[in-house]
């Protein structure tokens, strides 16, 4: 059969003779049929496995009939927030409603509800109250198991329970989806499927559970946030598919437990080339064109998945409890045919925008012995210092590069998802730097120390800033060595647990020094299932159980944001109020060092343009106000208004520099 989309109403299930869907996927995305989307992928394994699968985008939640567009599918229905938790897209950090959705058509708002999720899965309950339904997709992932709801600033109970959903699938849910629908297809009731890897289930009784561990139940959990954080870290210990234990977390009022399974097995490479390879049609659907198409693909239009999954271990990520700490890769050979079909795109430039993943430079698992035993449950590989068991290699990465840059139409391979910086630094071979620099860094390239004061970046779970220092080091000597002018443009986090305004303005003072104000500054979000959520919300660091400082209040978050961004105007009160009560006034006024003018709300003069810094410049960083105490000794030569210091080049401009994809 010739590709084509899968079907999205009746008309088109009547075109392929279906009289029936196995599957009805219900999404809160558009229907994009790229592997860069769950809903694609879901679907697609699907259909390769022999099923009926219909997409149903956007239902109208506020109409119970919306869900009945394409009728009750034989097996289940199936559903998926969107491709990022819907709460996200709504709001920012400040809980402030966004004024466009990338993952809908035109980029318009208000496609979806709030908690899109649980909201699609009791609109189909209404009206088929029998039908087995299936919740997954990352919204569902980070709420399998009772967690911290920024957005209520309350504990809510397993997503599964609120959701009225029969089975919850966690992580990616490739073979996770298909033995489910083999089991139901069997004619298995989906009360019974409670075996599945990478599953969440519902029960009355626990005879049939083995090999568990009980943790503490829902209302001990809302009497000590304490409890609640030893909680989170038993189950942030039980994320490996090869030594993880059953969880079960009793909810006594209502006489019931939920059940998490062990995650699936890591897919080998054969398997990812196989999901990769199914018959995508690489777009959105045809009748989104008249809407102005789906914004979210531009950003992977021209990119390339090489791998999943992260050892990096960074206190706010997720992709811990979703992807896992396993990295997969995909073969060379899947990744240069999935090129060629790029360059012959009619809108293909000759640029690759990216080859990654979560860590564009992870390509193998961090040691050999996560294959057999796992990942260490109670140790990071990277963090605080890389493990001496830490297997660091390029060359398996930069033969792929090279193969990729030496296809006919191709003029240029950028790394846009992130480099670990001080992986690479752990590499004694330094050919995948230089050749970084000479070859794929689209005049700027992006890293992520997000903070430079160490008591943070522990926090974090980040390397310290004397590693991030030596990385700029390097990039600028080989940069200078190769006539290249290109920057780093680095990725700052404010209001992070452990950040007090002391932190903050260490950090504003190292931007002083550094003479340019970031255009991207992310205020520390608090989403479910992360080591620093979970931070924010107890004022407990769970791997040691010690307090942690955590800045909660709207205004003291926004000072620290602020500092960040001391340059803007708008920005001079809060700047001033942040310096004030930390006793800094030494930084208001006209000299050197001083962060803002005292008498006015207008910016110091510029000492040169704003931009990405260069390594020499950060590397000249001074190293005790890097550490929150006030800048000693000399301050550096004072450059005129509107130059550049030696080793700078001018910004690239605004239109071609990189989107931001995610924090590595």
């Amino acid at each position: 059969m010739e590709r084509d989309f899968l079907p999205i109403s009746r008309a088109d299930m009547d075109r392929r003779g279906w009289a029936q869907c196995d599957f009805v996927y219900v999404i809160g995305d558009a229907y994009v049929d790229h592997s860069t989307f769950g809903h694609a992928i879901i679907s697609r394994v699907l259909e390769d496995a022999g099923y009926k699968v219909g997409i149903l985008s956007q239902p109208d939640w506020k109409d119970p009939s919306s869900v009945l567009a394409l009728g009750e599918p034989r097996l289940a229905f199936l559903v998926m927030g969107g491709n990022m938790d819907s709460m996200v897209n709504h709001y920012s950090v400040s809980k402030k409603r966004r004024r466009t959705d990338a993952f809908t058509p035109g980029g318009v708002t208000g496609k979806r509800p709030d908690h899109a999720a649980v909201v699609y899965c009791n609109l189909i309950r209404r009206s088929f109250p029998h039908k087995p339904i299936i919740v997954g997709g990352i919204e569902a992932s980070l709420r399998r198991l009772a967690h911290y709801d920024y957005w209520s600033d309350s504990l809510k109970r397993s997503l599964l329970l609120d959701a009225q959903a029969d089975l919850l699938l966690y992580g990616m849910g490739e073979r996770s989806i298909v033995e489910v629908a083999e089991a139901l297809d069997s004619g298995l009731a989906i009360s019974d499927i409670t075996y599945v890897r990478g599953s969440v289930y519902k029960t009355r009784s626990l005879e049939s559970v083995y090999d568990a561990l009980t943790l503490p139940s829902w209302e001990a959990l809302n009497e000590s946030r304490r409890t609640y954080a030893e909680s989170f870290y038993t189950q942030y210990c039980n994320t490996d598919p090869f030594v993880a234990k059953r969880l079960v977390e009793p909810y006594e009022a209502e006489g019931c437990y939920v059940v998490q399974n062990p995650p699936q097995e890591p897919l080998t490479t054969a398997e990812m080339d196989h999901v990769y390879a199914l018959p995508y049609m690489r777009t959105y659907h045809p009748s989104y064109e008249k809407l102005g198409g789906v914004p979210a693909i531009e950003e992977v239009k021209f990119s390339l998945t090489s791998n999943r999954g992260c050892f990096g271990g960074c206190s706010f990520c997720a992709l811990t409890f979703h992807q896992g700490r396993i990295v997969q890769t995909r073969s060379h050979d899947a990744i240069v045919e999935e090129a060629k079909l790029l360059t012959k795109s009619p809108d293909f430039k000759g640029y690759i925008h990216d080859v990654g993943g979560p860590t564009a430079n992870f390509r193998h698992p961090s040691c050999q012995k996560q294959l057999t035993k796992g990942v260490c449950p109670n140790r990071q590989c990277l963090f605080p210092t890389p493990c001496k068991n830490l297997t660091v290699d390029h060359r398996d990465y930069l033969e792929l590069l090279r193969k990729l840059r030496c296809l006919p139409g191709v003029k240029k391979v950028f790394i846009r998802s992130g480099i670990r910086f001080d992986y690479l630094l752990c590499d004694k071979d330094g050919t995948f730097l230089r050749e970084l620099v000479e070859h794929h860094v689209s005049g700027q390239l992006k890293v992520a120390p997000e903070h430079i004061a160490d008591p943070v970046l522990n926090m974090m779970g980040k390397p310290s800033n004397e590693v991030y220092r030596r990385f700029l080091s390097k990039y600028q000597h080989l940069n200078e060595k190769l006539g290249k002018k290109q920057f780093v443009v680095p990725y700052l986090m404010s209001s992070h647990p452990g950040s007090m305004l002391k932190e903050a303005i260490a950090l504003a003072e190292y931007i002083r020094d550094l003479g340019y104000m970031p255009e991207q500054v992310q205020d520390f979000y608090p989403t479910p299932s992360t080591i620093s959520t979970v931070m924010y919300y107890t004022g407990l660091d769970p791997r040691t159980m010690r307090p942690v400082y955590v800045p909660t209040s709207p205004h003291e978050k926004a000072m620290q944001r602020a500092l960040i961004q001391y340059r803007d105007p708008k920005n001079y009160r809060l700047v001033r109020e942040a310096l004030e009560t930390a006793g800094r006034q030494d930084l208001i006024g006209y000299g050197k060092e001083c962060l803002i003018r005292p008498d006015s709300g207008q910016r110091p003069p510029l000492e040169h343009k704003a931009g990405g810094h260069s390594g020499q410049s950060g590397a000249g960083a001074r190293s005790k106000g890097a550490q929150g105490t006030r800048p000693g000794g000399k301050p550096a030569k004072r450059q005129r208004p509107g130059s550049r210091p030696a080793g700078w080049a001018k910004a690239a401009p605004k239109k071609n520099r990189p989107a931001r994809k995610g924090r590595t």
